[in-house]
């Protein structure tokens, strides 16, 4: 691991200061690329028109229509956590506006991924009936199969969706996605429920204008950021502006205490502060959450939790939901600790990792958590990564995570047109992605997959770097420092502060089973100052050196009434 400096340019960094902004925030900013303090602005007028989202117009026209005549509509989801809040938003949405709607979600292991033709036939046998429409929310753009036999059996098809399409677009009735070809929507980072929020301000622009009600009387669209706040970095994905401005909504309601039932009593199950809640809660514990259930049970469950306006309802859903990811955390270390001796064992077998990628399988795997341990293995060994564990189908069922440089689902395509018949399914998007294979495929697969990225990677986008945001200044070490930072919107692509410091270890222990804990003593910074400091580095055993260069993040605790700021260990930089 090596860091690498940030560059906030100095003549932006003054201009976001005489702007009013923090002298530390505005160094971190710029070295994001923002250049004014307008980029910042969070109030939803600041959001994208409808108007620009392509098939935004047709969906609302499609949806006042059925909701004026009264038709039903049922909406196919996904089993992820950005599928389940989409789900939710859609269905509180549409009911606010008069529809009747109701929902289906893919099983993972029965039915799998999308509106399949397995799924269009499950919504037309309903025990509710047969609906006039589905909706897909999350999903969609590749269901072109699972759109025809829905029109077979009589059903239209509105399709929402945020994923790249293939080569082939579904005839559906009306497709709203920001990637789909010819749509000048200009944030193609929107999460699946940021697609179905928009679709829903544009059918309730459609239904002011035809008189079902005013701008005072119309529904509060804005109760739902919550979910669309969950939902988007849930997904990982990029925080533009655009999403910055559907989070940071978000955010603050759930932090003023206006959230769904669901949601709080999720953020409590979790042990987090709904109060001070940020995108680290979001995304590192009421997620994994909702997550869990797709993965290891039914997403029902997690829907039902979002949906439900019964506080006590909510409580206990939550309460099954951390159970489930509990089992989920088991599963997935004995998983990471098999695939890492996998790795161990291939190295002594003289297949060293200066190879581009890792594929790994074991018949003892469970689908429902490859792309978790896909995702760890990335990270350790930053390497495009595939983990396949057997499908109920009796096919490989694989889950992928990338590095920066390398776009997966362009991989698969690839490797699709290299190798026919070895992908029978494939999906996703640059960083995360999805593909079966005939159990007999895998090493056809590993090989097609380490050729695409040794063409494609190079020394350069292999090596492991961290950028870094420098040294921290000692008067920046402070509650209200760590407050102000923990308050801004950080995610993919808009990466929370990360500082970097030389220290000296005083003294160090481990906390738990898997945790350490140190005093350390900074050595470096402009000012001479050697303060001593709290260092915590969460899932680490091994001891840290003596003298170490590490990067960190600024984190706050509170213990007893008592508020003290911390360094919280990112990575230790290797000495060459």
């Amino acid at each position: 691991m090596k860091f690498v400096l940030r560059d906030a340019p100095p003549r932006i960094v003054h201009r976001l200061q005489c702007a009013g902004v923090h002298p530390l925030l505005a160094r971190l900013l710029a070295a994001r690329g923002v250049s004014d303090s307008a980029e910042m602005d969070a109030e939803l007028s600041a959001l994208l028109a409808p108007a620009l989202l392509k098939g935004a117009e047709r969906a609302a026209q499609i949806l006042a229509d059925a909701v004026i005549r009264g038709e039903e509509l049922c909406i196919v989801a996904d089993y992820d956590c950005d599928g389940a809040t989409a789900c939710a938003v859609g269905l509180r949405g549409l009911r606010m506006m008069g529809a009747r709607a109701g929902y289906v979600v893919p099983n993972r292991f029965t039915t799998g991924y999308g509106l399949s033709t397995a799924v269009a036939e499950l919504v037309a046998q309903r025990p509710k009936g047969k609906p006039d429409w589905i909706v897909t929310v999350d999903n969609g753009i590749a269901s072109v199969e699972g759109v025809a036999r829905a029109h077979e059996l009589g059903m239209r098809v509105l399709v929402t969706d945020h994923h790249l399409p293939g080569s082939q677009l579904p005839e559906a009735d009306g497709i709203v996605n920001p990637n789909q070809p010819g749509c000048p929507f200009p944030s193609k980072s929107l999460a699946g429920v940021g697609v179905m929020f928009y679709v829903l301000l544009a059918l309730r622009a459609e239904l002011r204008a035809r008189g079902a009600f005013t701008a005072a009387t119309q529904p509060r669209l804005d109760s739902l950021l919550d979910l669309v706040a969950l939902g988007t970095v849930a997904d990982v994905v990029r925080l533009d502006a655009n999403n910055r401005v559907l989070v940071a909504h978000g955010l603050k309601r759930i932090r003023a205490g206006r959230m769904q039932p669901g949601l709080r009593a999720l953020l409590s199950v979790a042990g987090r502060d709904a109060n001070d809640a940020s995108t680290f809660d979001l995304g590192f514990a009421v997620g994994p959450r909702i997550n869990a259930a797709g993965r290891l049970a039914d997403m029902t469950l997690g829907i039902e939790c979002l949906l439900t306006d019964d506080a006590e309802q909510a409580l206990h859903l939550a309460q099954t939901l951390d159970a489930i990811n509990r089992e989920r955390r088991g599963i997935e270390s004995t998983m990471r600790e098999q695939a890492q001796e996998a790795l161990a064992r291939s190295q002594q077998n003289g297949q060293a990792l200066d190879r581009a990628a890792i594929s790994l399988f074991s018949a003892d795997w469970h689908e429902g958590v490859v792309g978790i341990v896909a995702g760890r293995l990335k990270e350790i060994h930053h390497r495009p990564t595939f983990v396949f564990a057997p499908g109920t189908d009796g096919c490989l069922r694989g889950s992928g995570r990338s590095i920066a440089g390398f776009h997966l689902r362009d991989a698969l395509d690839l490797i699709s047109k290299r190798e026919p018949g070895l992908l029978l399914r494939f999906g996703g998007h640059a960083a995360a992605s999805g593909c079966t294979i005939s159990v007999d495929g895998f090493a056809r697969f590993a090989a097609a997959f380490e050729g695409v990225a040794q063409e494609w990677l190079s020394p350069e986008l292999l090596a492991c770097k961290l950028d870094v945001d420098g040294e921290l200044s000692p008067e920046w070490y402070v509650p209200d420092v760590a407050r102000l930072l923990q308050s801004q919107v950080w995610g993919q692509g808009f990466n929370a502060p990360i500082f970097a410091s030389r220290i000296e270890v005083l003294r160090q222990g481990q906390i738990g089973s898997n945790h350490l804990k140190a005093r350390v003593r900074v050595l470096d910074g402009s000012s001479g100052s050697r303060m001593t400091r709290e260092l915590v580095a969460w899932n680490r055993t091994d001891f840290l050196p003596e003298k170490a260069h590490v990067a960190w993040r600024l984190d706050s605790n509170t213990w007893q009434g008592r508020t003290q700021v911390r360094m919280v260990l990112e990575a230790v930089e290797d000495i060459d």
